[in-house]
């Protein structure tokens, strides 16, 4: 769900944790959405209703105000915002049957939401694919000169998504962005398990046999900043408002803070101030 709208800010850094990395970053893995693009903006105004409605259909769900009910589901997707979707599919399941429901495969839940977002974002995609729509107006905004500037550093960066790679992929050629990460686009499998952007962190360290101090990372969700710092990399948090193209999305800049995010920014605007924090 969005937060309130926070101006001014154009890069934050704490006081009480490593303000800039260890050793020079040699290697950097990026979130997608919300982070570099917004094809996907507005996705919690598709998952919410729907989740609610199902949890809702349920003898116990039934028991309650539809708000209550509502208030359940946007707090659970809220707080597993960055996780593979059908992980919070198979949440929705578990809910459904502590609420005295049968539920379906969570597999089906996701398949359902993705074609009610696919519907949503039809003309995006149509619209990047056919010209009509410039790609710069849907990504976060300085992407293209973050990308630029951490390969001229020599950073050799991975896209992990918690979308479905064969999405990932594509959206990110219709955003001309797939040319910086070259081979290294990950999105989720239909074998679920066998993706995680803590394993694609993982795989970065020991394939090039470096440490997580050489690592940063960039996302707008609770789960890649905690992966990236566990892993024992500098992790800056974007609290994109991905509505607005501008401005702080509070209650990202709390999750990303709690997550231990060592900077936010808003967006990736005032590169030559981040460019100078890292390197």
């Amino acid at each position: 769900m969005p937060g309130k709208r926070r101006v001014g800010i154009l890069m934050e850094v704490f006081n009480d944790r490593a303000s800039r990395p260890e050793k020079t970053p040699r290697y950097a893995v990026l979130d997608f959405d919300g982070t570099i693009s917004l094809i996907r903006e507005g996705w919690q105004q598709i998952m919410t209703p729907y989740f609610t409605d199902e949890l809702y259909n349920t003898p116990r769900g039934r028991e309650m105000p539809y708000e209550e009910v509502e208030l359940i589901c946007r707090e659970f997707i809220t707080r597993t915002t960055g996780i593979q979707t059908i992980y919070q599919c198979i949440r929705l399941a578990e809910l459904i049957t502590e609420y005295g429901g049968t539920p379906q495969d969570p597999q089906a839940y996701k398949d359902e939401y993705s074609r009610r977002l696919l519907k949503k974002i039809d003309d995006r995609l149509n619209g990047l694919e056919n010209g009509s729509i410039d790609p710069e107006t849907l990504t976060v905004p300085g992407s293209y000169a973050l990308l630029e500037m951490l390969l001229s550093h020599g950073v050799t960066l991975y896209l992990a998504s918690g979308t479905d790679e064969e999405h990932v992929k594509n959206e990110a050629r219709l955003l001309r962005v797939d040319r910086f990460f070259g081979p290294h686009i990950y999105g989720a499998q239909r074998e679920y398990r066998t993706f995680s952007k803590k394993l694609v962190i993982e795989r970065i360290l020991t394939r090039n046999n470096i440490s997580g101090a050489e690592l940063i990372g960039f996302g707008d969700g609770y789960v890649e900043i905690e992966n990236v710092r566990e892993a024992g990399g500098f992790a800056i948090g974007a609290a994109t408002n991905e509505h607005d193209r501008m401005g702080v999305d509070e209650w990202k800049r709390e999750r990303l803070i709690s997550a231990g995010a060592n900077i936010i920014v808003p967006d990736f605007r005032n590169i030559g101030a981040l460019e100078a924090q890292l390197f």
